[in-house]
């Protein structure tokens, strides 16, 4: 009978392969940990990426601004009090969402330029958007919201003129424009705040909430200081919006929230006598619409919860592969290497190449981005 250990691969002794590389993860990591999937990963990484994005949004903003102040000067618009160009209401809110959404190529550009990852990893532990799971969450955000802003529009409204009805002509284009654009811009802030910041914090740190907590406080402060109520409701937004990505493992959920929720509102706005020209923001909330908007996001989260024990999106993504080294240089002409007994086999070697021992499993090919490939 034959003896197993005879044709047994060789044992792995301590320092006979080449140790990882510094930062080298062994365990799967979860979504706020994704900026140490590659082995190219280095502390600064995050540091570098979160100033070029700050950055190169500033720069880009205000140079498309004056582009299009450019531009409707010389088509005869007049300029307002605080010097930027009238376009009217739709018009205008069509350029600030754009503005915003532009935020989303720079975060993908400084996950892969300077995270030396694949973009996608910003959006899901799967390396992208995972579509069906975006519209699960969406399907189940859009009755949730409706029913909690109907009880919104219930309220007593506060002293002021009465609202008017806009008309099908003016509210029309309006709501394609936002249908259009509003998920863009939920969007791009999801991408900034749940998504870049959380991973920069979480290369950090492997406890989740400390990467949650600091891009909660930055979302909210990020719509301006208003009431009290506004900006709690804004940091507990922030917070559920950043647990829910973390816990669904991407930015599906936290997109689904954001953009029914915003686009509801911004609806409701465009369906009164210039009530896009409002400059409230949910900063600016009263106490009784904080109360419905938290009872909204908890119903939603509610159902997020359900359905991802039905649907069980990825929560992780696979350990990153430590980088193989140079192959063994070929034998000499005319001379061969004969089997070593015990030699260690390095990462990276081929089962099939000469000289190595039998049994030998069969280990990653060599690729440039040392990273395995997302699941």
């Amino acid at each position: 009978m034959t003896n197993p250990s005879a044709t047994a691969p060789p044992p792995y002794l301590p320092g006979s392969l080449p140790a990882p590389p510094p930062g080298y993860l062994a365990e799967p990591l979860g979504y706020h940990r994704l900026a140490r999937i590659s082995a190219r990963h280095r502390w600064w990484r995050p540091v570098l990426g979160t100033l070029f994005v700050a950055v190169a949004y500033t720069v880009t903003v205000g140079l498309l601004y004056a582009l299009v102040s450019a531009v409707g000067v010389a088509r005869g618009h007049r300029e307002g009090p605080d010097g930027t160009v009238e376009f009217g209401p739709v018009t205008t809110t069509a350029v600030d969402l754009t503005m915003l959404a532009v935020a989303i190529p720079l975060v993908l550009l400084a996950v892969r330029w300077i995270g030396r990852r694949p973009a996608g990893t910003v959006s899901s532990v799967t390396g992208g958007l995972r579509w069906r799971w975006l519209g699960l969450c969406l399907l189940a955000a859009l009755p949730i919201l409706a029913v909690t802003a109907g009880a919104m529009l219930l309220l007593p409204a506060e002293d002021g003129p009465s609202e008017q009805w806009a008309g099908w002509e003016v509210f029309g284009p309006a709501l394609a424009m936002l249908v259009l654009l509003v998920p863009l811009q939920a969007a791009a802030e999801e991408y900034v705040f749940r998504g870049w910041l959380t991973q920069a914090v979480g290369a950090f740190l492997r406890s989740p909430w400390p990467a949650i907590v600091p891009q909660a406080v930055l979302f909210a402060a990020a719509h301006g200081w208003g009431t009290p109520w506004g900006f709690a409701d804004l940091v507990v937004f922030g917070a559920v919006a950043g647990w829910l990505t973390v816990r669904t493992g991407g930015l599906e959920a936290a997109i689904g929230l954001h953009a029914v929720n915003n686009l509801l509102a911004f609806a409701a706005a465009a369906s009164v006598v210039d009530g896009l020209k409002s400059d409230d923001t949910a900063a600016d909330a009263p106490w009784e619409l904080v109360a419905l908007d938290l009872t909204g996001v908890a119903l939603y989260t509610a159902a997020v919860l359900w359905l991802a024990r039905r649907h069980r999106p990825a929560r992780s993504a696979p350990a990153p592969l430590p980088p193989v080294p140079a192959p063994f240089p070929p034998a000499p002409a005319g001379h061969a290497h004969a089997p070593v007994p015990g030699f260690p086999v390095p990462y990276g070697a081929r089962p099939d190449a000469p000289g190595l021992p039998p049994g030998t499993p069969p280990a990653a090919s060599p690729s440039g981005d040392c990273a395995r490939s997302p699941r």
